[in-house]
């Protein structure tokens, strides 16, 4: 394989990135690589590391992280549709949120009936 063909088949990480739509600008790619919330095959990696197909590339957004397998290295933004061809998506589901209990503020103190709908969404039901 030449060089060029080699060139063809990787592309930058922040670039892949940025076409794959999981951050809005090459610029935040760039920062989230810098910030190592990026890693590519369990290395942290610089923006300008060279993915290619096979690749296993971890992002942390949010305190999350998305497991993206490489399947095609595009460098051009391309359509929802093309973007699901150019990766696959091994990250396991969310845990739903916790649902807090929360009065309006002013409200005075709860009554009988809503302190134990509130012990009972804390998980502290006496029944």
């Amino acid at each position: 394989m030449t060089d060029a063909a080699a060139a063809v088949r990787s592309v930058r990480v922040d670039a892949w990135l940025w076409a794959i739509r999981i951050y809005k600008t090459r610029s935040a790619a760039t920062t989230a690589c810098r910030a190592g919330h990026v890693r590519v095959n369990g290395e942290r990696a610089k923006a300008a590391q060279s993915v290619k197909p096979g690749d296993e590339v971890r992002v942390r957004i949010d305190g999350f992280d998305r497991m993206l397998v490489v399947r095609e290295p595009i460098s051009k933004r391309v359509g929802a549709a093309l973007v699901a061809t150019a990766m696959e998506d091994h990250t396991p589901p969310r845990d739903p949120a916790p649902v807090i209990a929360q009065r309006d503020r002013g409200a005075g103190r709860p009554t009988k009936r809503e302190r134990r709908e509130i012990d009972r969404l804390r998980g502290r039901d006496d029944q």
